[in-house]
This record gives C-alpha cells, structure tokens and sequence, in this order.
C-alpha cells in the first residue's frame, strides 16, 4: 500500500502501522448496546467510530467481517454485580417478558443508527443466542486458575490474575488503585475481593432471564459476551476489538487481538453526562428539540458532523453552541457541493488544484484523522465558491476530480448524507425544473421592476420550502 494506514492501538499506547492477520481479510468486534433504554449520544460516539473505520478498510479495499453484539442479558444495575439485570427491571416494572423489553429497544436502536447514515455490521449476535459459548469462556477461565464459584456465582479472580498477568493493562489503572477503592467493602457478599467480577450469576427465584449451568441455573456475565461472540465468528486471533482484555488471556493464555481501539468519553457543558446529573440526552431528544438543556432541534447529519469534527480519541463537548456551529459548517460544506453540481466547465482551469485526494488520504491513514478531512474539504470549497462568483475557472477534468474527492471522502468514507438535497427520502428532479423557471419569471419581474411579483415569487417558494439566494449571475436555491 502506497500510503500505509496507522491506527492508535490502546495497549501499547502509540500508533502502529495496520496489518491485518490474513489480508485481504479483517475482522473487527465491536460492543453494541444494552438494550433497555431508548439510544442516547453515549451510544452514537463509537457506533459513528466505527462505522468510519469499517467504511474506510472497504474503501481500502479490505473484506471487513464486522461484529457489533447487542446486550440483552447480563448488565447489572450496579457496577459490584448487585442489583436486577437491567432488561429483566425494566421488563417488570412495565409487566412485559425481558424479550419484549429487549427487541422494542433493539429496533429503537437500528431506526436511529439508519437515521444517523450508520451502516449494519456484517453479523449482529445477541448474548442470549450464545449462552453455551459463555459457559464455556467461564470453564476455560476456571480451569486455568484465574475464576472461582461462590454460592453458584462464578468470579473473576483479579488478584490470581494479576500474578501471572497485568490486570488493568487496557484501561492504564493498577490493580493497587483498583484494589484500593472496593477495601471498604472486604469481607462483605460471596466474593474474594470487591472488586473480582461476575462471570456467572446465580439467578434469584424470581429471575426469569435463566439458564442451566454446571454452578447454577443462572445467567452469564456482561463482561463474558464480547469475548465469547468475538471468537466464534472472528477465531481466536482477530484484528480489531475495541472492548476487555482480562477474560481472553484468562481463557486462552494470549490477547487474542492485534489492535485495541478506543473512543473517548463524550461531556455535555463540560460535565459527564450520565442520568444522575440530569443532562442525559436520547438522540430522539436530539432529534426533536425536545429537551430542557436545548434550544432546538438538531438533524442525524448534524449530530454526525459534529462528531466526526473532533478526533476520536478526543473529547466531545456538546452544547447548543457547538451543535449551532456543527450545523452552520455542516450547510457550508454542502452548499459547497451543491455549487460543484452546478458549476458549468471552462476550456481550461485558471488555478491548480491542491491535491485534496492525497491529503485526505494522508488524514484517514494519521489514526482517522476525520477533522483534517474536514477541514481539507472545506479548503476545496474555497475553490469551488470562487469558480461560483466567477472569480476563477474549472475544466472539466478539475470538477470531475473535485466531485471524486467528495463522493470518495465527504459520503463514503465520513459517511455525511446529503438530506439538503432531499437525501434517500426525496428526489428532486422532478421540481428543479419547474423551480428554475419560477426564478427566471422572477428574475425578468426583477429587470422589469416588477417588485411585487418578484417578492410574491420568491415568498411563495419559501412557504414550500425552497430558499433562495440572490447572486451576481443570477440565483442559488435549495430546500431548507
């Protein structure tokens, strides 16, 4: 590959050059959501991630196998493995089966990852589906030394672990620290130390979310599923996880991934967000404005842009303002391809085009520098805006690159849909012509000093939606 691509591997903290174990071949695994609650923006950060990534090995020309699980069995409502499994809480309270709970919130989910342009992975397993694959993760685990079973519950051993290997190597955390904060609560519960976790958990009599196993009738872990669903579908040695570490050392003695990748955290105002802050925002919220701590409401195209401005493995803050900037630049940037659409070709170009190809791929290949392809965008519309106002010249061949450039970088790869433009739900042909000529009546109304009808003209295609804009040349005009 000319240009090789180098992704950030959190394990050993630098980046490293991308060689997939059996090119053209790539297996990715990817943590999906727990379903018993509506999609928020804590689950749009990695989704948007990976879907960048998994768009750009295929422009690469790779054959992805992506695997995003869905959670619908195991995730407790307390980090110490306390609590209703949360599906199996929510199910109660609304007197449904776990099952309902867990499909109504999967297909919540599918409906805003179409909204927000996310492509489907390759394979979408479910925890439930694969309870035999868990049983025998925890066995492995086990048998190796690095578990043990207390009162039909299976823990992780970390201290046993922790002697053979380095506990905490993804998340950079000691086990010292790790230790240090659950020393409150020794001796309290079934396990060895507070903060050893669950593998399997002995379900109480009015569980219903249960199954047979060689320690109880019960259910498996959170923490079991990534591992076990990753290495039936990907094999024992994959390329890209972006979840734990501990339970595929524990259980097979090597990390079985090549390249760990994280997102970063995602703050609202500069805090966290979280429900017991209160700025927990669902990206329906998002979508319909229908918040206290927002203004107005926001596009999937826009929560998107906004995203991909900031580098993963940055923070994201969100705010009214940042989103009201994310907007404006978003309508720039296609306002600048809806002007390359339409701009008419010289006999020869008056400038030089800078190799925005080039740079693009120089910033996807840097870690997927996504704001360096934005920003390089941008500069391509600088260009494209003067040879708009006639202050410089394109051939064809420098539109036919320019418009490349954007289909290949802008749609593809970052994923943007162009709903300025009616997107997927619109096509707009049938009215550009009839729109064109209601401007033209204007423009001569104009010439004439015809006032009236021209403002008539110009309101009336307001009201349905259409905004105009005057130019030297004559006009501009685009659905709102």
């Amino acid at each position: 590959m000319e240009h090789p691509l180098f992704i950030y591997n959190t394990l050993t903290r630098r980046k490293e050059q991308f060689k997939p174990l059996n090119e053209p071949l790539v297996g990715m695994y990817v943590c999906g959501p727990t379903v018993y609650g509506d999609p928020h923006l804590g689950h749009t950060r990695p989704a948007i991630t990976f879907d960048v990534l998994f768009r750009y090995l295929q422009q690469l020309g790779y054959k992805v196998r992506y695997v995003r699980n869905i959670t619908d069995v195991g995730h407790l409502e307390h980090d110490a493995d306390e609590g209703e499994d949360k599906i199996a809480k929510k199910a109660r309270l609304e007197q449904l089966e776990p099952m309902e709970v867990a499909q109504y919130y999967t297909n919540r989910y599918h409906a805003a990852m179409q909204m927000l342009n996310v492509l489907p992975p390759s394979i979408e397993p479910h925890a439930t589906g694969h309870i035999i694959e868990q049983e025998e993760l925890v066995k492995q685990i086990i048998d190796n030394g690095y578990a043990y079973e207390s009162n039909g519950s299976v823990y992780f051993d970390i201290e046993a672990y922790n002697r053979d290997h380095r506990y905490g190597v993804l998340s950079g955390r000691n086990l010292e620290d790790i230790l240090n904060a659950s020393r409150a609560l020794e001796g309290v519960g079934e396990k060895r130390n507070q903060a050893d976790f669950a593998l399997w958990k002995k379900a109480q009599p009015e569980h219903i979310m249960r199954w047979p196993s060689p320690w109880s009738d019960g259910f498996p872990g959170w923490h079991c599923e990534c591992t076990a669903m990753g290495r039936k579908y990907l094999g024992k040695h994959f390329d890209i996880h972006e979840c734990e570490i501990a339970q595929a050392v524990a259980s097979q003695g090597d990390e079985m991934v090549h390249y760990w990748m994280h997102n970063n955290m995602i703050t609202i105002n500069g805090q966290k967000m979280g429900k017991s802050l209160g700025n927990f925002i669902t990206l329906e919220q998002f979508f319909t404005g229908d918040h206290p701590a927002l203004t107005q409401a926001y596009t999937p195209m826009t929560i998107r842009f906004f995203i991909l401005q900031a580098h993963y493995r940055g923070t994201v803050d969100f705010s009214n303002e940042a989103l009201q900037a994310a907007e404006k630049a978003l309508e720039r940037m296609l306002d600048g391809w809806h002007r390359l659409c339409a701009l008419k070709a010289a006999d020869q170009s008056s400038l030089t085009l800078d190799n925005y190809r080039q740079r693009c791929a120089e910033a996807m290949n840097d870690d997927l520098n996504t704001p360096t392809v934005i920003a390089t965008l941008f500069d391509a519309c600088k260009v494209i805006n003067q040879a708009n106002d006639g202050h410089a010249a394109l051939s064809q061949a420098d539109i036919d690159e320019l418009k490349s450039v954007f289909k290949t970088y802008l749609f593809d790869v970052l994923g943007i849909r162009d709903d300025a433009a009616g997107g997927d739900s619109v096509n707009l042909e049938p009215y550009r012509n009839a729109v064109d000529l209601l401007l033209e009546m204007r423009r001569t109304a104009k010439a004439n000093k015809d006032w009236a009808t021209s403002d008539l003209i110009r309101d009336k295609l307001a009201e349905f939606g259409f905004e105009v804009k005057d130019t030297k040349d004559g006009f501009e005009w685009k659905v709102k």
